[in-house]
């Protein structure tokens, strides 16, 4: 909900989701071309450090917005974000991750900690996901649900 209400305000804008899925299944480099694909044009990399320069000449003048999601290793900060030279004036990098040490690692300046979802609306999200919907679910559902919920 976040990126769809901002990423109109930015040149090149991507929303990256389970980023450590994507690293461990495919590797880094199909991380990279999946942030350049959609900010600067389709590139195939061969190996993730042939993506670095790639991304910082290609995005370095442009206002980006990137949303990491789920990031675990700080390996996937230093090649998708590396310095915060690597984008224009502006840029905003929304990162989720459970290691806050990650953050500290990477010099992040400002860090926001979500509180955990009480019971109802750890529900609803469930509910969302594995249903793809925005109303409630059938009643029949519900024990299910709230095993899987526990």
């Amino acid at each position: 909900l976040v990126y769809n209400s901002i990423a109109d305000h930015f040149e090149a804008s991507c929303f990256l989701e389970n980023v450590r899925e994507t690293t461990n299944k495919k590797g880094l480099e199909d991380l990279q071309s999946a942030f350049l694909s959609k900010t600067a044009g389709e590139i195939k990399l061969t190996n993730w450090r042939e993506g670095i320069p790639i991304i910082k000449h290609k995005l370095k003048q442009k206002k980006v917005l990137l949303i990491l999601d789920d990031v675990d290793e700080h390996k996937q900060l230093q090649a998708i974000i590396g310095n915060p030279d690597w984008f224009g004036r502006g840029s905003r990098v929304i990162i989720t991750t459970r290691d806050e040490h990650l953050l500290a690692l990477h010099n992040v300046k400002i860090t926001y900690k979500v509180k955990e979802l009480n019971e109802k609306h750890a529900l609803q999200l469930l509910t969302q996901k594995a249903f793809e919907l925005e109303k409630e679910v059938d009643p029949s559902y519900h024990d299910i649900l709230n095993r899987e919920n526990h």
